[in-house]
This record gives C-alpha cells, structure tokens and sequence, in this order.
C-alpha cells in the first residue's frame, strides 16, 4: 500500500516537473510579449504585466516589417509541404504494393539511413550546387529543397498508412474496370485522408521552424523568412526582448493549429514508420 502510495507521488511529481518545463517558457514568451521595454528589466521579477499592452506586436509589424516575413514563411512552407505531400503519395504507394521483398525492405532502409545524415553536412555541396545552378536567395528553390529534406520521412509515413488500406479494394475496382490510377485516386486516396493530413502536418512543422537551411540560401532582406527574422533580432547592440517574444508567438501559432489539427495522425504515422518494414 505504502509502496503504491510512492509510485504514484513520483508519478504527479515527474509530471508537474515537466509540465512546468514544458508549459514554464512558453508562459513567460507570452507574459514579456505584452510588458513594456522598462518593465522586462524590472527587478524583483514581475511574473504578470502591470499594464499589460499589445505595443510590441505594433512594433513588430510596423518597425520590423514581420509581415512581409510572415507571408514569405507561409509561402515556402505550404509548397514545401505540399510537395512532400504529393511525391510521398506515389513513393509510399510504390513501396507499399512493392513485391519484391528484398528490393523493399532495401529502399526502406535507404530512406531510413538519409535520415541520419545531419543537415549540416549536406549545406555545403547542396550550396555549391545551388550556385552553379542560379538557386540562390529564390523562395522557390528553398521550398523545393524544404520538400526534399523532409521527402524521405513523408515517404515511409505513406507506406505505413498505405500498409493499412487492403490490397482487394484495388482487385475489386479492377475487377469492376477501374485502372490501377483510377483506383488509386478514388478509392485509396480519399480513405488516405487523416494519413495525409499526418503527412502535410508533419513537412509543415519542420519547415516551418528551420532556420539553417533558409539564412544559407537567402541574402535579400526582404525575402527572410520568420525563423530568420527572429535571428536578425539579436545584434551587437542587445536583443529587443518585447519584439523577439511578441515575433515567437505570432510563429507559433500556425504550427500550434496544424499541430492541433493533425497530431493524432502524426504520432500513428510516427509510431507505424517506426515499427513496420
């Protein structure tokens, strides 16, 4: 009884603990992004805004033209999102109905292996690439290269949802006449619907929060994307703290709603990737 009694103390202590980590900066993003410039300095630490006031968001729109940024983000990562989107349909498809075993479970393997290259060490030869091409400082090229890197993952999500749709859907529409594209798009591809939205949330998120990638490739002020203006924030002179914290909430609410949209979808997808070959 007693020993129950520990376990389950430890148990709301480790949680309480890591909500409070969790929860803990994203509270006081929030609280800085409404005090003034004076008060964030204050000493005792003031845990609520006296006054609180949407003046840094003001300044972030108007001084730091965060909407041009905005908009650039938005842009990128919706193409790059959809993009992996598309081109893991027909991947994951492929890998899915695949039926050579051996051939299958190597190409896996492959996709799986790509994700352990760290990023970094690809920026310099696809730099050197990009330069002999004419695709540096486009928001076009950078979308295509956010689809890319997150294409492989987006692929292996497919097949795990594809692994679930059986195979006799297809016999049958081929049976009553549809082709192998016709039963694909209307009969497997509306039943692919959450697994899609698993996928577009997932290319969405970790295009949308990158930040290497895009100070690479992009040198024109104007077409900085929303990581990257937060970065240029920081400089020599200090950190603007009211504009950096009002700029981190304004970026976290597209990935808050996709994620709150689709996150049921992206731990199945997750999980399935994972364990299924």
């Amino acid at each position: 009884m007693k020993k129950d009694y520990l376990k389950k103390t430890g148990r709301v202590i480790a949680l309480a603990l890591f909500f409070i980590f969790a929860v803990g900066p994203l509270y006081w993003i929030i609280v800085t992004s409404l005090k003034d410039t004076k008060e964030i300095y204050t000493f005792p630490i003031r845990y609520l805004p006296s006054s609180p006031s949407f003046d840094s968001y003001r300044k972030l729109f108007e001084f730091a033209n965060f909407g041009l940024y905005f908009r650039n983000s938005f842009l990128v990562t919706t193409l790059g999102a959809l993009g992996a989107m598309i081109c893991s349909i027909f991947s994951g498809y492929a890998l899915s109905r695949f039926s050579q075993k051996k051939i299958k479970k190597s190409l896996i393997m492959l996709l799986y292996f790509t994700q352990m290259v760290p990023t970094f060490i690809l920026m310099t030869p696809l730099y050197m690439m990009m330069v002999k091409v004419g695709g540096i400082d486009s928001l076009l090229v950078l979308s295509i290269v956010y689809m890319v890197t997150v294409l492989a993952f987006c692929a292996i999500m497919a097949k795990s949802f594809f692994d679930r749709i059986p195979s006799s859907l297809e016999e049958a529409a081929e049976i009553d006449g549809c082709s192998a594209s016709q039963s694909l798009f209307k009969i497997i591809l509306p039943l692919m619907a959450p697994g899609l939205t698993a996928i577009f949330s997932f290319a969405f998120v970790n295009i949308w929060n990158e930040l290497f990638i895009a100070i690479l490739f992009i040198s024109t002020p104007e077409k900085m994307t929303v990581p990257v203006s937060l970065n240029s924030f920081i400089s020599k002179a200090g950190i603007s703290w009211d504009v950096m914290s009002a700029g981190l909430v304004m970026a976290l609410l597209p990935t808050m709603l996709i994620f709150a949209i689709g996150q049921k979808y992206i731990v199945s997808g997750l999980t399935d990737g994972g364990v299924k070959g």
